[in-house]
């Protein structure tokens, strides 16, 4: 009997010690868990990607989250960066700074990630771009191309090309379509940093063209309502009408100054840069010009490879949008195989990748979907490849396309 009681609780103790050494077995004894680097070089490599998924601006959005899932499986199917596969990871940034704000500290603290494509809006870098410059964390803007992006800090640029590069491209264009145009009403969001930024270069444009700015009319990215605007621009009778805003509130303008009866040219800026517009203003869509940054018939290698994937998938060619979220995560890439070909990701810490990253991008020339590009030293793109497209909508109105002009 006194044998049995002491031979329980050595059987128990050896059960115990099993377990303990069982539920240990993944992490020896001494040893820590891989940190975000060693999981970033063995793993998948993780890739942030601050974009608005929800809010007025989630038209613009899920073009660039479509870009970046084409991207994460191009560039994987080709490799990843030398032989590591990368993971894009998304955070909402909803449309507004502290959604921005929100998601650019959860990629940068919680996901660990080495370099963040974002935010959407140039108004969300202003306030969340130098939290990822602070933490030495690269970022590239997909669609920030307000004037003072990358001087924000050394660790920010954009993908994006500025807006005093590609807005005057549109005006003139429509300066030869018809040359008769002398009198200009201009419409912009005032609380929108983007559209005041676009709005001071289309302005300084039209004014060194010599054409009139007969009305200034401002409007907020979250009105419905814009017939006192229209209807004030249109008792002018303006020859051409400019637009700085984004999708849905641009898109509404566009359709009541037709309905109001303007029927002359339309300019709209780069918010307006979305098939996404066409059910907002449908069949009134037809005509605007809008300057592009991307050109869906650029014949080299990549840019047939994606426009191919795009069409087979969404029967259409892709948007702008699209386009520059893919670049951008190809500059990760292709900056990351840089860097690995230098020392090898799993010999680096998180922040030494991130510093490096961020050396490469800036260094690097690129063969990507928008022309070759490269980066100032500052963080700026060097882009040279621009053209002009105007909206040609269906005889019903529901279903569009952009069409090239020719110059």
């Amino acid at each position: 009997m006194l044998r049995k009681r002491l031979l329980i609780p050595l059987i128990l103790s050896l059960v115990t010690f099993g377990l303990v050494v069982a539920c240990n077995s993944g992490t020896p004894t001494g040893q820590t868990n891989p940190s975000p680097a060693e999981n970033a070089a063995t793993a998948a490599i993780p890739i942030g990607a601050a974009l608005a998924q929800t809010s007025n601006l989630a038209l613009l959005g899920q073009e660039q989250v479509i870009g970046v899932k084409m991207a994460e499986t191009y560039f994987n199917k080709k490799g990843g960066v030398n032989g590591t596969p990368i993971k894009v990871i998304i955070q909402d940034v909803a449309g507004d700074e502290p959604g921005a704000i929100n998601a650019i500290n959860t990629l940068i603290t919680q996901d660990k990630v080495v370099g963040i494509l974002g935010p959407s809006l140039s108004q969300q870098a202003f306030a969340a771009s130098p939290i990822a410059d602070r933490a030495k964390v690269p970022i590239l803007g997909p669609s920030n191309t307000a004037k003072g992006i990358p001087q924000i800090g050394e660790y920010v640029g954009r993908v994006s090309a500025p807006v005093a590069v590609v807005a005057p491209n549109a005006v003139k264009t429509a300066l030869k379509i018809d040359p008769k145009i002398k009198k200009v009403a201009v419409f912009f969001a005032q609380n929108d940093a983007f559209s005041k930024s676009e709005t001071e270069t289309f302005q300084e444009t039209l004014k060194s063209l010599n054409l009139d700015i007969v009305t200034v009319q401002k409007f907020q990215t979250t009105d419905t309502d814009f017939q006192n605007q229209a209807t004030a621009a249109i008792n002018i009778k303006p020859d051409l009408v400019v637009i700085s805003g984004l999708v849905a509130d641009g898109g509404n303008l566009v359709k009541q100054l037709r309905q109001l009866g303007y029927q002359g040219l339309i300019i709209g800026g780069n918010g307006l840069n979305t098939s996404n517009i066409f059910p907002v203003c449908q069949a009134q869509c037809d005509g605007i010009l809008i300057a592009q940054a991307y050109n869906p018939e650029l014949d080299n290698p990549i840019n047939r490879d994606f426009v191919a994937a795009y069409t087979a998938e969404n029967k259409k060619a892709p948007p702008q949008f699209t386009a520059q979220a893919f670049t951008g995560i190809q500059v990760f890439v292709e900056a990351l195989k840089r860097v690995d070909d230098k020392n090898k990701l799993s010999t680096l810490s998180l922040e030494q990748i991130r510093q490096q990253l961020n050396q490469e991008i800036l260094a690097g020339k690129y063969v990507t979907v928008l022309g070759d590009i490269a980066f100032t030293p500052e963080g700026e793109i060097i882009q040279d490849k621009f053209s002009v497209a105007q909206i040609q909508m269906d005889a019903d109105g529901k279903n569009g396309k952009f069409t090239f002009v020719k110059n």
